[in-house]
């Protein structure tokens, strides 16, 4: 890697200007391109949505228990329940464990805030645990140290963890288990950002007692609206899963038997979920054939993802990292004056955020800290060409070298 250039950088000195930069730009590379996707598989697509047009079952219609029955064959899960969200499948499943007031529930500080509102919403404490500086998923020896930190404080009773399977890659999951065993923790894998990941040579669905799973558009398996999914391997918890999402139903219509919430998938989004399932497969292995030219083309000049062991990233996001926030700033502001979409996945740690400076108990945690200022993200997806991936790579080349 280049030492050269000021403060001891990897990067030498840069030109107010890139070369060519008055010349007119190609096309934009856009962050996301739904567009194109829907372009492509638009036939299946209305078929698919025309069909539950025709039957009229907009709620909890046929499309919905097929979805249902292929996203379980195709992760291996033995029970699949569709929600209406990836909050509503973390809140179900925390529901039905009865976490509430007085639990702590153990989550990374560095990913979306859906993970830590749930416990609150319910009542319990989220404890924030550090993540890895370069996978970015749960530490591991910061988890126990947390756990033995709430255990000695004696005000909380530690009641679960939350892995979080980050950016498309896997949590450690065999340490999470391990960990969970010992203290006699409830698991909640969110998954909501890596469905379609594996990890050991199987796909993510079973690798904690529960798995939620987001559908958002922006998600390599996303509806074209909220949507989500919890897997299990528990006929139990499927059943209670079921009861919560229709308002705490039991076998008949009106029979309440538990205080729960209105969470089913609609029709229509299992419609769309089915058309794009049909390809899902494919565009994983596109997306990480994208990544594959990132690597390539920049593993030299900042930090690539670091991939988890025994891992296949379904790649939601291919994040990076630059030696500081200046370098960061430079890299975005050369991209977008490019016409290239990008973004800051996440631009601070959620102890930071207001919504839950009551709740931490001031712990540093010194690798989330940090990870805001030189992250970001490039755009990765399925129609993402192979020359506009090197025109990615090219044009931050040249901001940072230039």
């Amino acid at each position: 890697m280049r030492r050269a250039g000021r403060r001891g950088s990897r990067f030498p000195p840069r030109r107010s200007n890139l070369a060519g930069m008055n010349a007119p730009h190609p096309a934009p590379i856009p962050f996301l391109d739904l567009n194109a996707q829907q372009a492509r598989i638009g036939p299946k697509l209305r078929e698919r949505m025309d069909a539950v047009l025709a039957h009229g079952q907009f709620v909890l219609g046929p499309e919905v228990a097929e979805l249902e029955g292929r996203l379980a064959a195709f992760c291996g899960a033995s029970h699949c329940v569709s929600v209406s969200s990836g909050t509503d499948a973390l809140q179900i499943a925390l529901m039905a464990e009865g976490v509430g007031r007085g639990d702590a529930v153990f989550l990374p500080a560095f990913t979306y805030t859906a993970t830590a509102e749930v416990p609150l919403l319910l009542g319990a404490t989220p404890v924030f645990v550090d993540v890895d500086p370069r996978t970015f998923q749960m530490d591991l020896t910061s988890l126990r140290g947390r756990i033995a930190g709430v255990k000695k404080a004696g005000r909380l009773r530690p009641r679960a963890i939350i892995g979080v399977d980050l950016f498309g890659q896997p949590a450690d999951w065999a340490g999470l288990r391990e960990i969970a065993a010992r203290e006699k923790l409830f698991t909640l894998d969110d998954c909501a950002q890596s469905f379609g990941a594996s990890l050991a040579g199987r796909r993510l669905g079973r690798e904690a007692d529960a798995t939620a799973v987001s559908f958002f558009p922006s998600k390599p398996l996303g509806a074209y609206g909220d949507g989500g999914a919890l897997f299990t391997e528990s006929a139990e918890r499927a059943a209670l899963y079921r009861s919560l999402r229709t308002h705490g139903e039991g076998t008949a219509r009106y029979e309440v038997l538990r205080i729960g919430m209105n969470g089913r998938l609609d029709t229509l989004q299992a419609a769309v979920l089915l058309a794009k399932l049909d390809v899902f497969e494919a565009e994983i292995l596109r997306r990480d054939a994208i990544a594959a030219i990132y690597d390539a083309g920049l593993h030299d000049i900042l930090e690539i993802p670091r991939r988890v062991p025994q891992s296949r990233s379904a790649w939601a996001v291919y994040a990076i990292l630059l030696p500081d926030e200046v370098l960061r700033d430079a890299a975005l502001g050369g991209l977008k004056a490019a016409g290239i979409g990008c973004a800051v996945y996440y631009p601070r740690p959620l102890h930071h955020q207001p919504a839950y400076a009551e709740s931490h108990d001031r712990a540093s945690l010194p690798v989330s800290e940090r990870l805001g200022s030189r992250i970001m993200a490039l755009p990765i997806h399925p129609d993402l060409t192979e020359l506009q991936a090197k025109r990615v790579v090219t044009v931050l080349r040249a901001t940072l070298e230039g």
